[in-house]
């Protein structure tokens, strides 16, 4: 009887909290979020905003389709989310003029003038977060593994 309560416990041992992979991760998530928000309210931003903003900072103009692609966003979370930026001014949304399929969006000198505003989030946020710099090497390439289509 004794072996069979054993056996009974070792089979949902997969089902216990803390041998999740995903849920620390989860935790994790959303504490560095957490710890963006009063960094992102002086820019009045949300953090997905923040990050399609950051790719428009480098890249200035791209198709929609590309950024969901950067931002592993789908297009009905995308498409709210842009309409809120141009309503703050910070982007454009255009038809391609060779495809009118595709929305070109572009960013705009308002937008730009937030990147100026913006440059320190990284660094303060780092501060906040207790890893060496070899430490976020490590995590920075095992969470992109995680990310990789197969």
């Amino acid at each position: 009887m004794k072996e069979n309560k054993i056996q009974k416990e070792s089979k949902y041992e997969a089902l216990k909290l803390e041998n999740q992979i995903c849920f620390p991760l989860y935790a994790a998530t959303n504490k560095v979020i957490r710890k963006y928000k009063p960094l992102l309210d002086d820019l009045n931003l949300t953090y997905t905003q923040y990050i399609t903003m950051m790719v428009l900072w480098e890249k200035k103009q791209v198709n929609e389709k590309q950024l969901g692609k950067c931002l592993f966003l789908k297009s009905n979370t995308l498409a709210p989310l842009l309409k809120k930026l141009e309503n703050k001014g910070y982007i454009t949304r255009n038809k391609d003029k060779k495809d009118e399929r595709n929305l070109i969006i572009s960013i705009t000198k308002l937008g730009e003038y937030l990147k100026k505003k913006a440059v320190n989030v990284p660094k303060e946020l780092a501060k906040e977060i207790d890893l060496s710099q070899k430490e976020a090497e490590n995590l920075y390439k095992i969470l992109y593994k995680i990310l990789e289509e197969k």
